[in-house]
């Protein structure tokens, strides 16, 4: 029987409070709206960045969730790139091809991406509700439910035989450490790279560097089960700051002789991100801040590192133009030109995803995906 037009039921991880856990509801899904898109969402992972969200203010209740992956189910008036049944990756860094970012060959933040700040659609209305409630969106995607609404220019069209269970990764964290080596450092052969924190972004950020040929890729992070994985994907050593008495920066710079030619910061940490810059080479050193820093946190910088020609880069999904380049990554995955089961060390229900969580915050997990 045919859904298209109708309100879907299903389930979805709703976070109804600040602090609260997710909790397990039925909710109805709209149909899509002119230039939108319903999708059945098939696989999601769970990016540091969710963690994170659940410790900032939001607008509740919400439905988290922007690394995924499904079919589409039926698609609103206008809608001319995707069809039902189509294998599609959502998109929280949409694609309008019309603003200046868009238009600019180096640039790929999208004006419209603030429109996912509302929470809401386009027109100022939600498509979901529970219990009576208006759900708000997240990050123009809400993949942690059984069928979401997204706009056309927040869906890339991939491979029809792709695994979505593993592609999904490309939605965010494979993608943005990848590309922040690919792209936003242009990391050169025969270089020496550091990595500050090696999460599921961080392993894709030393990967990156691999690519590129970087003769050196030094891991840092204070949890060391998290050097084995780091090497199987391309580290060459890993360190912890807390073997050493002295400064990260310090201990780097002494390895190298010189300071990294390529360092990233991948954490999210305001102190780490001076570290980073200071193991930098002092003239051509190239810093790129890959990890999320919370809205308002200070940068606290010696102007003086600066002087002698040190960069430092902000980079936002790798880089790439999401609608563009996504669905090129995913064949590129298709063609063994990259491999993301290492990222992938647990698969779960949604149902799980208060476990999942827990799995990240311990440290224990680098990236979960969740199956619908």
């Amino acid at each position: 029987m045919s859904t298209t037009g109708k309100v879907i039921k299903c389930r979805a991880a709703v976070l109804w409070k600040a602090g609260a856990p997710f909790s397990i509801e039925e909710v109805e899904v709209a149909p899509p709206k002119a230039k939108e898109v319903r999708i059945k969402i098939t696989a999601t992972g769970l990016c540091g960045t969710e963690i994170k969200m659940l410790e900032n203010q939001m607008q509740y209740p919400i439905i988290l969730g922007h690394e995924g992956a499904g079919i589409v189910e039926s698609v609103g008036e206008g809608v001319s790139t995707v069809k039902a049944g189509d294998k599609v990756i959502t998109l929280f860094l949409p694609q309008c091809g019309e603003c200046a970012s868009c238009l600019n060959s180096e640039d790929n933040y999208c004006i419209q991406l603030k429109q996912s700040h509302t929470s809401l659609m386009t027109d100022g209305t939600s498509r979901f509700t529970c219990k009576g409630k208006t759900i708000y969106h997240f990050a123009n995607t809400s993949t942690f439910s059984e069928y979401t609404v997204i706009r056309e220019i927040s869906v890339a069209k991939v491979d029809a035989t792709a695994p979505l269970e593993k592609v999904c990764l490309i939605s965010c964290g494979f993608s943005t450490g990848y590309g922040a080596a690919i792209n936003t450092a242009k990391v050169t052969p025969g270089s020496t790279c550091a990595v500050f924190g090696l999460g599921g972004v961080g392993l894709s950020v030393v990967m990156g560097c691999k690519a590129a040929g970087a003769a050196r890729i030094i891991g840092v992070d204070i949890n060391k089960d998290k050097f084995e994985k780091a090497k199987q994907v391309g580290a060459t050593e890993c360190i912890s700051p807390q073997d050493f008495k002295k400064p990260i920066q310090d201990v780097l710079v002494e390895m190298t002789g010189a300071g990294v030619e390529f360092c990233f910061e991948v954490i999210g940490n305001p102190e780490m991100v001076a570290a980073a810059l200071a193991s930098c080479h002092e003239s051509h050193g190239v810093c790129v801040i890959v990890g999320l820093l919370n809205y308002g946190v200070q940068l606290n910088i010696n102007g003086y590192l600066f002087f002698s020609g040190r960069s430092l880069k902000g980079s936002v999904f790798g880089g790439w133009k999401s609608r563009e380049n996504v669905s090129k990554l995913v064949s590129d995955y298709m063609a063994k030109k990259f491999n993301l089961d290492p990222l992938i060390t647990h698969t779960m229900s949604l149902d799980k995803v208060n476990e999942a969580v827990k799995f990240m915050k311990t440290g224990k997990c680098i990236r979960c995906v969740m199956l619908l």
